[in-house]
């Protein structure tokens, strides 16, 4: 902990999508339990930057906090944003599976053009360090949202190799399915319960990682305390089966009704079982308690595979 309060003591730290699910939890989390100079929370959701500044205020807090509407795509006015910036999380993305099937090329302009505007901003800004949220869905990927977040997370630990004299370290965090997150499975659940509605689920043999909010926030928070620069930190979270989920769902919010259980079917190119790491990154990883950290090549594994 006293370590973290160095890290951010009197910094300046920008959020990007910081006013979803994850962005906002690391916005409150920091607020909370540190003193940094400022928190810049930048998103191009007027409603939700409303919403969340009442909330803050509601809170109370001594620290300077900027609700900076933009877009990670809009590189002029990012480059405002990171002016005397000391740490980026970078949590800006689009997720929904669907949508980025359907909507290909805006998932490319803000997964991965919107990430190489962060990566290049942050080296020319010369900031500290930066943390890239990821998903398991970037593991073995066969869909649009898997394939642009793969392709951040090496654009992202690949950008040491070109920062020259910039002090800016990178790396990512990488986990499964949030809990009660925007979109997130458990919320429409109980929605359908509250309805009298069946509960839908896509396979009985469906498997997911989970992980609640304040648990993928205390990781992140980790890793911008531990980072050396090019990792990926993994959390360990529980495999849970969605089918028997589902029940414990009903069980919990049911208030003693019967609830039916609709399979829908997977969706296409919906995988039954996701992974947290690929064969490949197995050799290059080190386990810790909570998390794994896989390292870009086995020389950087040798030279710190004891420092976390």
């Amino acid at each position: 902990m006293k370590k973290l309060k160095r890290i951010f003591y009197k910094k300046n730290i920008l959020i990007s999508g910081g006013t979803g699910s994850i962005g906002s939890e690391i916005v409150r989390y920091i607020i909370k339990n540190y003193l940094p100079k400022q928190v810049r929370i930048y998103s191009r959701d007027e409603s939700k930057h409303f919403f969340l500044q009442k909330e803050i205020e509601e809170i109370g807090t001594k620290i300077d906090v900027k609700f900076l509407i933009g877009d990670i795509r809009d590189k002029e006015r990012l480059d405002k944003a990171f002016r005397d910036v000391d740490i980026v999380f970078h949590a800006a993305a689009l997720k929904h599976v669907p949508y980025c099937e359907y909507n290909p090329f805006e998932t490319i302009k803000t997964n991965i053009y919107g990430t190489q505007n962060v990566i290049d901003l942050s080296i020319e800004h010369n900031v500290e360090k930066v943390v890239a949220i990821s998903t398991d869905k970037a593991v073995n990927p066969n869909t649009i949202m898997g394939i642009s977040k793969l392709m951040m997370e090496r654009m992202i630990v690949s950008s040491s190799y070109y920062i020259g004299k910039s002090r800016t370290k990178f790396c990512v965090v990488r986990f499964g399915n949030v809990l009660n997150s925007r979109g997130s499975v458990v919320p429409l659940w109980i929605e359908q319960i509250e309805k009298g509605k069946s509960v839908t689920v896509t396979n009985k043999n469906m498997k997911r990682f989970f992980m609640t909010i304040p648990e993928a926030v205390e990781l992140i928070i980790l890793a911008a305390s531990k980072m050396k620069g090019q990792e990926v930190f993994v959390l360990k979270m529980p495999e849970k089966n969605i089918y028997d989920f589902a029940k414990e769902t009903i069980k919990k919010y049911g208030k003693g009704k019967k609830v039916k259980i609709k399979i829908t079917g997977a969706r296409e190119r919906e995988k039954i079982v996701e992974y947290l790491y690929t064969d490949e990154e197995k050799k290059l990883m080190v386990e810790k308690k909570n998390f794994f950290v896989i390292f870009p090549n086995s020389k950087i594994l040798r030279e710190r595979k004891n420092n976390y």
